[in-house]
């Protein structure tokens, strides 16, 4: 098993997040993003969307980290990331979306330099850009941790799913661009708890072999 990944890659974070809690060893290959070695043609062969993670497993190739991450819950199915009930399952899914379809499109790095390149906007109003999607999203997050969330430490339950692959990275963003997260109380537990376990610790950016 090999992954494709950026130190900094939001959607890699939540596939090294996977892979770590389910125990699987893989090997690693660095695509630099921002110095736009994922749009060299040799990987777009492996990849023609242009975009990381990237994961080969057995000769094949898969892509998008939900789906990656949906994948290595049907092979390698313990320990679970997804609950075993419909509506747990769906309720994962939703904070999953939330995260990967809401918050980290519009913050993608190929829009703030959009943003800064072809609309020219200067340093701080990207970053006001990037700071108000956070807030909007996290939120929501807040929301709906806070409205169906049940006992539990996590963002479902009392062990970890794909919500929290999901969000500690989210998190991470919030940090790096110094947004307030004090607004978030319950997802500020989840997040901390998350922190709390190796497999978390172990994927996050500073400590990946390519960090800069």
């Amino acid at each position: 098993m090999k992954l494709h990944t950026y130190f900094r890659s939001s959607a890699a974070f939540r596939v090294r997040i996977a892979l770590n809690l389910k125990g699987l060893a893989y090997d690693t290959d660095f695509v630099h993003i921002a110095k736009g070695e994922h749009r060299a043609p040799a990987y777009g062969a492996l990849n023609p969307q242009a975009l990381v993670p990237t994961l080969e497993d057995a000769g094949s190739l898969l892509t998008q980290s939900l789906a990656i991450i949906e994948y290595l819950e049907e092979t390698r199915p313990q320990p679970p990331l997804l609950p075993k009930d419909p509506l747990g399952r769906a309720r994962v899914r939703s904070l999953s979306l939330l995260i990967a379809c809401e918050i980290h499109p519009v913050n993608n790095l190929r829009v703030l330099q959009h943003l800064k390149r072809a609309l020219g906007q200067n340093e701080e109003q990207v970053n006001a850009w990037y700071r108000h999607w956070i807030a909007d999203g996290l939120a929501k997050f807040e929301a709906q941790l806070q409205g169906t969330r049940g006992p539990g430490r996590f963002c479902h339950g009392d062990a970890p799913t794909m919500a929290d692959c999901c969000l500690v990275p989210q998190v991470f963003n919030a940090q790096r661009y110094q947004c307030d997260t004090a607004p978030y109380p319950a997802t500020m537990r989840a997040f901390a708890e998350c922190m709390k376990i190796e497999a978390f610790d172990r994927a996050q950016p500073s400590k990946q072999p390519d960090a800069e």
